[in-house]
């Protein structure tokens, strides 16, 4: 089967397999219990704490690891203690659902919430971002690089205003952690914002970047405190439960490898999305989302007129793609992404997701995209 399914999930890097072997096979110990087992692993989640954080380029004492991204938002959403009249949250209609979830859960609780809309090609509205601010918002929640559609948000901007406005800035960069530059950056008033410049809390995910699935971080920054939402040892100080040292050592070997390796798989990834573009040329077809720098190579949402995205990919066995986010495709519930570009119900029905990554070959795009082209013209004369 030919993977363009890579904005749900990435292939496990051998690099970060074998860092997790030891303490699957042998080094079963507690990494808070005293001896020299429990030292041992606990020198290896610290060991990784670092490699993540160097690839943040970030404090790693400011590092909490967690269940994935999932919990990281839910966690810096719902335990981000906001004190005195700043109470509302603003954030916007495509972000991921776990973040949409968590502040209607809150604003069910009594936080006020804005969600604000997206431009046509699903970049942010930075005029409603401005007129949605005051001494009320607590936190802006604004994701790095969109799971749907790919679009790769300014997000050193976004925090610039929030901070401006007295805000917090909170980001979800699953998608992007490990492909474009995350890094976070606390220079001066007049720095060249880069990355994730002076965000304040961080969200991440290993198996979005070549790691292993069941381990993601959140970052805070130094100073902010955070309400813990499991009750417990605090193992990770805002976060209880023993933590897995075989899943970090993994997250930790696929953030090194990412760190040496972002560009030639930017330039990899380049090259195989026009291959892609190119057979694509043979169909009627529209892309969705934006184009050129503001958007992550590795990602096309495309709208097949007339063709129904369900019998696209049940006709193509051979071919792991999506009509959307995996965590909503299973359950029929079309792309609030989609909706909020605008695009109709038939358009939403006839749109899937592909992607691509470090792993995927020329031949298997080439393939692949002939085969897509191939039915899709088929269907479309049907």
């Amino acid at each position: 089967m030919i993977d363009l399914d890579a904005q749900a999930t990435t292939p496990l890097a051998p690099e970060a397999l074998a860092a997790m072997l030891p303490f699957l096979e042998r080094q079963h110990w507690n990494p808070h219990s005293a001896h020299r087992g429990g030292r041992i692993a606990k020198a290896a989640l610290e060991a990784a704490r670092a490699l993540v954080a160097a690839l943040l380029g970030a404090d790693p004492q400011g590092l909490i690891f967690t269940s994935g991204a999932t919990e990281a938002n839910n966690l810096a959403l719902k335990g981000l203690v906001a004190e005195g009249p700043r109470r509302r949250i603003v954030t916007f209609a495509t972000e991921h659902s776990c973040v949409l979830e968590s502040v209607r859960h809150l604003e069910g609780a009594g936080t006020p919430v804005t969600i604000l809309p997206v431009l046509p090609d699903g970049m942010p509205d930075l005029a409603a971002l401005d007129a949605s601010l005051g001494p009320d918002v607590a936190l802006v929640s604004a994701m790095r690089v969109n799971n749907e559609i790919g679009s790769i948000w300014p997000s050193a901007e976004i925090a610039r205003r929030a901070h401006a406005a007295g805000a917090r800035y909170h980001c979800d960069a699953a998608q992007g952690f490990g492909k474009i530059d995350c890094r976070i950056d606390s220079g001066p008033a007049d720095f060249d914002p880069v990355g994730l410049a002076d965000a304040d809390l961080v969200s991440l995910s290993a198996h979005k970047m070549h790691g292993p699935k069941g381990i993601g971080a959140l970052w805070v920054r130094p100073g902010l405190i955070l309400s813990p939402q499991l009750d417990g040892g605090a193992q990770e100080s805002a976060r209880s439960g023993t933590q897995s040292p075989a899943l970090v050592a993994g997250f930790g070997a696929a953030a090194r490898l990412a760190l040496s390796s972002m560009d030639a798989d930017l330039a990899h990834i380049t090259a195989l999305r026009q291959i892609a573009l190119d057979a694509l040329a043979a169909v009627p077809h529209r892309i969705n989302g934006p184009a050129g720098a503001d958007r992550w190579p590795g990602n096309l949402s495309i709208t097949f007129p007339g063709v129904d995205a369900g019998r696209l990919i049940a006709a193509l066995p051979g071919l792991a793609f999506s009509s959307g986010a995996a965590c909503s495709s299973g359950s029929g519930r079309p792309s609030h992404v989609l909706a909020a570009l605008g695009l109709s119900g038939p358009d939403v029905r006839a749109t899937v997701r592909l992607g691509f990554g470090r792993t995927s070959t020329a031949g298997e795009i080439a393939a692949a995209f002939q085969a897509i082209t191939s039915t899709v013209k088929r269907m479309q004369n049907q």
